[in-house]
Order: structure tokens, then C-alpha cells, then sequence
């Protein structure tokens, strides 16, 4: 068990926010510039605009690192170790995506991760849940967005098979 102290407590959330958008800045750096090929993609008309995408992204990743937080702060790194390392891997994937469509236009490898991604969600989902049953819970947005951004990926990625090879 981790102490319970104030300052160690905030600490810890700290550090696992801060965990969590690191991986969201490596992410966005591949998207920063992707605006204008973004716009020539041709989309399905469900597709949400652009500008969506930062707003939920920045819930997510904050619910994320308090979920981590949580699992944290119930039982530590050590005893914590496969579901926290489970939640790093997942972090590095997602970071990975937005590399590889928007960064490299690698449609089918991007496809690929955000299955692989799904996956290892839920399995960090389901391990946050048997820790803490809250931080699970907080996975649950996410994983239904990334249920949304797959079937989004796999639907620009056919439909634009030039430009995402």
C-alpha cells in the first residue's frame, strides 16, 4: 500500500496526469500538421469535424491518468505492475496512431494499433476494474471512442486508398 499522504497522493496524480498527456503530446506532434491532409481525406458523412477531436482527447487522456491515479494509489507501482504496465502499453499505441495515419498515411498498420489499442483497453479496463472498480469505469469512455475512431479509421483508410496505402 501506498501512504496515504496529501502531498504523496497529489503527487501521484500529478505524475500519472502527467504520464498520460506526455503520451498525448507524442500523439499530436504527428498531428500538429495534419490539418490540411485531414481535409482532403474524403470522410463518411458520420465523421465528426476536426476541431471535435482535441476537446475529447484532452477528456480522455485526463480521465485516463486518474484512472491510473486510482489503481496507483490503492496498491502501488509494485503490486499494480501488470495493470499499470498494461495502461503504459496502451498509452504507446495510442501515441503510435496518430504516427502512423496522420504522420506516415499508413492506413492498414493504423488500423492494426487501433485494433491492437481496443484490446489492450479492455484488458486494462478489466484490470483496473478488479483493483479499483472506479478506475475502471473511467476507462469506459475511452474504449467507446476508440470503438468509434476504429470504425473511423477503417472507414477513411478504404475510402482513401491512395493517399493511405
Amino acid at each position: 500500500m501506498t501512504p496515504r499522504t496529501g502531498k504523496k497522493q497529489l503527487t501521484g496524480l500529478l505524475a500519472w496526469l502527467i504520464v498520460s498527456f506526455v503520451a498525448a503530446a507524442i500523439g499530436a506532434a504527428a498531428s500538429v500538421q495534419a490539418g490540411p491532409f485531414y481535409t482532403r481525406l474524403v470522410r463518411p458523412d458520420w465523421s465528426p469535424p476536426a476541431y471535435v477531436f482535441g476537446p475529447v482527447w484532452t477528456f480522455l487522456y485526463a480521465l485516463m491518468g486518474i484512472a491510473a491515479w486510482l489503481v496507483w494509489r490503492e496498491h502501488g507501482f509494485r503490486a499494480a505492475r501488470y495493470a499499470l504496465a498494461l495502461f503504459l502499453l496502451q498509452l504507446a499505441l495510442n501515441a503510435l496512431w496518430s504516427w502512423l495515419f496522420f504522420g506516415w498515411h499508413l492506413g492498414a498498420l493504423a488500423f492494426a494499433d487501433i485494433v491492437l489499442l481496443w484490446l489492450l483497453i479492455v484488458a486494462t479496463l478489466v484490470s483496473f476494474w478488479r483493483i479499483k472498480p472506479l478506475a475502471g469505469l473511467l476507462l469506459v469512455p475511452y474504449l467507446l471512442w476508440v470503438s468509434f475512431a476504429s470504425a473511423l479509421n477503417y472507414s477513411v483508410w478504404q475510402l482513401n486508398p491512395g493517399m493511405l496505402g
